[in-house]
């Protein structure tokens, strides 16, 4: 099982209920690979002394939010050279025409035509961005991987790279599928409850990020949209704010959402309630990453130890197909 994961922006909190949490549950489960792809977080990366900040801060999240070293393997993929090195053998392997196909180029290209500070830079890295992905999936035999929709054309194409590359020299590469993840918590924007929480958001107000202040997290919960009604009722179509309230502090208390809306008669008591639980939720979390954050040797260490376990099976798969290819060992 592969899940990775971009080092930008910081991690909110629909981040952590709808996927990271499933993270931390799954690791028991499955030989659990999690890499912070900070190559591809390259193809929007414009000034100095971010990346790598952004990368450190990432990991300290991860681990902090319980993902266990000594369960899953953790890494950084610039850290497992690797990556690279397939990545070019799959650009080789994939056409022109398929990369053209791909809506994600398409759909991120417009976005930075349309802002006026990034409009006339589109990197060649977003066009051939598919080729790096499959190289990511394929290094580790991987089997599975949980995507969610606007991810699954990107899988499609890791297979079709797959088969055209074990139709060339043999069979070489496992063929991986799309997975849905378990459900996590549907978690909406405070301030735009039809909308998923999201760093893409105009601004932060509907957001709550895992670092955020007991102090924020509580204004942003006193002031959530919720509706004109005064009645308190799980009904995701006509209280979508209201729903939104109450599955987060069912998310955080474990509790069901229909059965928690019977204990409330007024709006006030429920965001507070929800903000609350939200803060004693994050308290754990946040004490652990800062702990991290101020002990870089521990955190460096961590990320050694998980590109170690990360390059003994990528190097056997690179290995495994530059031989299928004829190339000449070193």
């Amino acid at each position: 099982m592969l899940s990775c994961i971009q080092p930008t922006g910081d991690v909110h909190l629909g981040n952590y209920l709808g996927a990271l949490r499933n993270w931390v549950a799954g690791q028991h489960e499955n030989d659990a690979f999690h890499g912070i792809v900070d190559l591809h977080a390259l193809t929007i990366t414009e000034a100095p002394d971010v990346l790598g900040q952004a990368t450190l801060q990432l990991a300290a999240m991860l681990f902090a939010v319980g993902l266990d070293p000594d369960e899953a393997t953790i890494f950084v993929q610039s850290h497992v050279p690797e990556h690279s090195q397939l990545g070019w053998m799959m650009e080789c392997t994939v056409s022109y025409g398929e990369l053209t196909r791909m809506t994600q180029f398409k759909d991120k290209s417009a976005k930075r035509q349309e802002n006026t500070s990034t409009a006339e830079f589109i990197s060649a890295g977003l066009f051939t961005y598919p080729a790096l992905q499959a190289a990511d999936i394929l290094l580790y035999d991987t089997d599975e991987v949980p995507v969610g929709e606007d991810q699954r054309q990107h899988i499609e194409i890791t297979r079709d790279i797959a088969i055209r590359f074990n139709h060339r020299f043999g069979d070489t590469f496992v063929l991986p599928k799309a997975v849905t993840p378990k459900a996590g918590a549907r978690v909406m924007d405070l301030q735009d409850p039809t909308s998923k929480m999201s760093k893409s958001a105009n601004t932060d107000s509907g957001l709550v990020y895992l670092l955020d202040e007991p102090a924020a997290v509580r204004k942003k919960f006193k002031r959530a949209v919720t509706d004109s009604d005064s009645e308190v009722r799980f009904d995701r179509a006509e209280k979508p704010g209201v729903s939104n309230l109450l599955e987060i502090l069912a998310a955080c208390t474990g509790g069901a959402p229909e059965a928690l809306a019977a204990g409330y008669t007024q709006y006030g008591p429920l965001k507070a309630d929800a903000g609350e639980a939200v803060i004693e939720l994050l308290q754990p979390i946040q004490a652990r990453y800062h702990e991290l954050m101020t002990d870089r040797g521990e955190l460096q260490s961590l990320l050694r130890k998980g590109a170690g376990k990360a390059r003994e099976v990528a190097a056997v798969t690179l290995a495994r197909a530059q031989a299928a290819a004829g190339m000449l060992p070193a």
